[in-house]
């Protein structure tokens, strides 16, 4: 249930906010260099259970992805499924998921310097869909589907931001916009900072990156929340009111 939004310039060049859903129970490193053997050189966040990462990067090559889930089609048993952990690692070596695979469905979003795309795979098909110039926003359906709640509610704000090229400090803007958006409850199905237990699954937004992608590199940030699906520390609030 994860988001990603992301401003395409042009090939190889993009900026973008992502917002990583996950059980609080489950833990995970921050931004770090943590597959020196494997993946050397790869910067990303990580995943102590399975040991992969949810978004990485790889400042040598101009290549950042990111994965978030997406539901099944097909019955895979859990006996038979691999982890998608380590497709954004894979992904930022130049490595990227070929069909038929023994894993849940996923939405793999690549920045890369051919251009920007997402890999779609639902247990049965592995689609591509090529990211146009412009802003655009993607959760657990397709690129821009206005059948997702907060991509219907918050995409048209974005937008409306303009390009971040043009702007003097886009960072701070689409920051500014995301903590509006916590106006919101996070169990209201158009919230981007979230709770999903109410909609049947236990993760909660934990964290959120802020990434370039351009001819100079990758540049990364990651910040978490203070709690889990909470944009400020309830207890600071609290006492200060």
């Amino acid at each position: 249930m994860c988001t990603v939004v992301i401003d395409v310039e042009n090939a190889g060049s993009a900026r973008l906010l992502a917002v990583r859903d996950e059980d609080p129970l489950r833990a995970w490193d921050s931004l770090g260099a943590w597959w020196p053997v494997d993946y050397p050189g790869v910067v990303g966040i990580r995943d102590r259970r399975a040991g992969g990462a949810w978004l990485a990067s790889n400042p040598a090559e101009r290549r950042l992805a990111v994965l978030l889930n997406r539901a099944d089609v097909g019955d895979l048993p859990a006996a038979r499924a691999v982890s998608r952990g380590a497709l954004a690692l894979e992904s930022v070596m130049g490595r990227s998921p070929v069909a038929p695979l023994s894993m849940h469905g996923f939405n793999l979003l690549e920045v890369r310097p051919e251009g920007a795309r997402v890999l779609s795979w639902d247990g049965v098909e592995l689609r591509e869909t090529a990211i146009d110039p412009g802003t655009h926003m993607i959760a657990h359906d397709d690129l821009d589907d206005a059948t997702t709640p907060r991509i219907e509610a918050w995409l048209p704000e974005f937008r409306a931001l303009g390009p971040t090229a043009d702007s003097d400090d886009w960072t701070a803007e689409w920051t500014a916009l995301l903590a509006s958006s916590t106006a919101l409850p996070p169990e209201d199905d158009r919230a981007i900072i979230r709770d999903n237990r109410p909609h049947g699954y236990p993760t909660q937004s934990l964290l959120y990156c802020i990434a370039s992608v351009s001819g100079d590199g990758v540049d990364v940030r990651d910040v978490a929340l203070p709690s889990p699906a909470h944009w400020t520390d309830e207890r600071i609030a609290d006492t200060d009111a």
